[in-house]
């Protein structure tokens, strides 16, 4: 028996993190919720981590800026990005940096929970499968 996902919650906003972390909870997903890009760097570690769900405007780094940072140190954690920034720069920019998904807020729990299933199964192929995820937004 496999252990149950964990997902990383960066967004700097109380209220959607906890929202974000009441959803997970009764999908049964542990979660740790944090304020900052900077605050999730501190407790990263290869593995600890299944997700990350991730703002793309906050203080100190920006979600995109984390999603590079990863990416740069060779983390393979799957990116879900969701916010409020609807321009196309910031999208292409997610995207074109490995995001799996990018969701403009207000997003439907439905959408997010079936990128997160998408996302925790790239993260974790199934035997034979290639590991590869999807890049849509809805």
């Amino acid at each position: 028996m496999s252990k149950a996902p964990v997902v990383a919650i960066v967004d700097d906003d109380e209220a959607v993190r906890e929202a974000l972390s009441d959803l997970l909870l009764v999908q049964d997903v542990s979660c740790r919720a944090f304020d900052r890009a900077e605050a999730f760097m501190a407790e990263y570690v290869p593995g600890r981590f299944d997700c990350l769900i991730t703002d793309v405007s906050m203080p100190g780094r920006s979600g995109i800026d984390l999603l590079q940072g990863l990416k740069s140190i060779g983390s393979s954690i799957p990116v879900i990005v969701v916010t409020a920034d609807t321009s196309k720069v910031s999208r292409s920019r997610a995207m074109k940096g490995g995001a799996h998904a990018y969701l403009a807020k207000p997003i439907s729990s439905e959408a997010l929970l079936r990128h997160l299933r998408s996302a925790l199964n790239q993260a974790r192929p199934a035997p034979g499968g290639d590991g590869q995820g999807t890049n849509s937004d809805g």
